[in-house]
């Protein structure tokens, strides 16, 4: 399993493609370089699996699911909206994250790829910069999870 680390801050070109971290990619290796992104269930930011990756999660999810309730159902039906399949070009390693899904996290110009382990996350600058806890919340949120 690829383990993504690190954050990089890219800019969106005229067409609205943005080069793929290289750091990213080489963590990718010479595999398969499809990539699922969908937009984050409970955060403003988009997140952004291997495929392998996707394809575990979505089975794990799919097993817990009883697809003859309605609720199981609708829920499946929203989990797989919005997402898109990018795979960075060979040439300069640039990706086209669809335009609706930059809008749903409010990029304007600058995003941020963050390395979350098995995923990354792919936040608007702004909305980046204003989600760091400080240290004191950090650490206050470290002890109530160690109770």
């Amino acid at each position: 399993m690829v383990k993504f680390i690190g954050e990089y801050v890219c800019k969106l070109d005229d067409k609205g493609r943005v080069v793929f971290p290289a750091d990213f990619k080489a963590q990718l290796g010479a595999g398969d370089l499809r990539l699922i992104v969908r937009k984050d269930i409970f955060e403003p930011c988009l997140e952004m699996f291997t495929y392998t990756e996707w394809e575990r999660q979505s089975e794990e999810l799919k097993a817990r699911l009883n697809f003859f309730r309605r609720d199981h159902a609708q829920f499946w039906r929203e989990y797989m909206r919005n997402r898109a399949m990018v795979e960075p070009d060979g040439k300069l390693g640039r990706i086209n994250i669809p335009k609706k899904l930059l809008e749903d996290i409010g990029v304007q110009k600058e995003l941020v790829f963050f390395g979350n382990d098995h995923k990354l996350e792919i936040w608007s600058k702004e909305n980046f910069d204003k989600e760091n806890l400080t240290a004191d919340g950090l650490a206050a949120l470290a002890e109530s999870l160690s109770k």
